[in-house]
């Protein structure tokens, strides 16, 4: 009788390179951590203080830029208020001296002329200072807290 040879059939031929290239990354990843310690424990230290010191100059120009446009920016905000304002005191001006000249043309001329009361008056106002001044002159000053004795 003659032999039959059983042919070996694999069944799980790519599970098998599936397992080893998994080894084969788990080792490459062993690897890179032991060389990476190796790097840091030799040259490590002096890259990064290369890197902190790198780091702080760029910081520095950093904030250097951002507080020149923050300055630039005031700078011209002030300005456009300050023309704003002109430009707004002399609308009002002008529309004020426009009205007073309307109503003078507008108004009859034999209009009797009337006082405004002395309080009203322009000249009134630096005496009223002066007056409140005067009482708060007067008023009785405060007692001073009595404090007990031992």
């Amino acid at each position: 009788m003659q032999k039959q040879s059983i042919p070996v059939f694999n069944p799980y031929p790519f599970g098998e390179a599936a397992l080893a290239a998994s080894r084969k990354v788990w080792l490459a990843g062993l690897g890179a951590t032991v060389v990476t310690r190796d790097w840091v424990q030799s040259e490590g230290g002096q890259v990064f203080r290369t890197l902190v010191r790198e780091g702080t100059v760029v910081e520095s120009r950093a904030i250097r830029f951002v507080g020149d446009q923050v300055e630039f920016s005031i700078t011209r905000a002030n300005a456009v208020w300050k023309r704003t304002r002109r430009t707004v005191e002399t609308t009002v001006k002008q529309a004020a001296t426009s009205m007073v000249d309307y109503a003078q043309q507008v108004l009859p001329k034999s209009l009797p002329k009337i006082e405004l009361p002395k309080m009203l008056a322009p000249a009134a106002k630096a005496p009223v200072k002066r007056a409140r001044k005067a009482v708060r002159a007067a008023r009785p000053a405060k007692k001073a807290k009595r404090t007990k004795r031992a």
